[in-house]
């Protein structure tokens, strides 16, 4: 500003020495006063007005604005974080607590943190059953297999004591028979529970094999249903013939007759399953071939069994 004045004053004098007279003087005054007021302005505000972009007032009111903002966000954040923290969690309900009436009455009776032996198992299985029906007792066993191994694969027979309660419905196809069965495969009418054949018969049921294997009736002799004597097999089948194989698991389940036979009957079947269960144990086993044993009947509680004693 101090640079405005010395202009001035040196336009003033040059005016005087010239020799055109002409009367300038006004104008000088002017620009003198204009100068004088331009030196009283604050050097802050002039800044202030004089700039724009993101260090103008309006950017920095809404910069100011927007941090208020995401504080506001964050400390709600932080607030919802603390509650759910806060809140307890419900814990997932047990088996017992979301099944009716009647099963949680006869639930009462077995004791879950309890291994039983299999008598005790038994007169607790034969309490505990919650339906109207009679029930089929079953067993549960998991074995220490590894069941993708073709050695390990555990699949095998048991001719149950006191039968199996089962009604079950006998197919039989031989060379004689071959008329009456043969025409039912090819029109996928399946009216039979068990289908035993001679090893001569089985070529000719090689493309019934998508038909059968799924519904777990194609003949094998591992089971007992592939076989030169069909009158035995037939027998058998009546008497009581369970046929049991591992899952992917590595669990076998099997039942073992129906509750109305009684603990006594109950007991042969369970001892002769058990026992047909140890003599497949694979030759590759070399640990504990029975990790654990559960007894349960249709829609009842499992009955935990000591492994010791099977």
């Amino acid at each position: 500003m101090a640079e405005a004045k010395e202009q001035a004053k040196s336009l003033k004098l040059k005016a005087k020495s010239s020799k055109p007279k002409i009367e300038i003087e006004p104008i000088i005054e002017v620009a003198l006063a204009l100068a004088e007021e331009a030196v009283e302005v604050n050097p802050e505000e002039s800044v202030a007005i004089t700039k724009s972009g993101k260090h103008s007032a309006k950017a920095l009111k809404e910069a100011e604005e927007k941090q208020a903002k995401q504080e506001r966000k964050a400390s709600k954040t932080e607030v919802k974080a603390e509650e759910a923290k806060k809140a307890a969690k419900k814990p997932p309900r047990s088996r017992t607590e979301r099944a009716g009436k009647k099963y949680r009455e006869v639930a009462k009776l077995v004791d879950s943190t309890k291994t039983y032996d299999l008598k005790e198992a038994l007169e607790i299985i034969c309490k505990t059953s919650p339906t109207k029906f009679d029930s089929t007792v079953e067993i549960h066993v998991n074995l220490s297999v590894d069941p993708t191994q073709s050695d390990q694969n555990v699949r095998g027979t048991v001719v149950l004591p006191s039968g199996s309660g089962k009604s079950l419905r006998i197919a039989v196809l031989t060379e004689e028979d071959k008329e009456q069965i043969i025409p039912k495969l090819d029109k996928e009418d399946i009216d039979f529970d068990i289908l035993i054949t001679t090893p001569a018969m089985m070529p000719k049921l090689g493309k019934y094999a998508r038909l059968l294997g799924p519904r777990g009736l194609m003949p094998n002799p591992k089971s007992g249903t592939v076989t030169t004597d069909i009158v035995k097999a037939v027998e058998e089948a009546k008497a009581g013939r369970v046929e049991y194989r591992v899952d992917q698991a590595g669990i076998v389940h099997a039942g073992i007759g129906k509750v109305s036979f009684g603990e006594e009957k109950l007991l042969k079947n369970l001892e002769a399953m058990l026992a047909s269960l140890r003599a497949a144990k694979p030759a590759s086993i070399k640990s504990a071939f029975i990790k654990s044993v559960y007894l349960t009947t249709t829609m009842g509680p499992s009955v935990k069994v000591s492994a010791d004693n099977s």
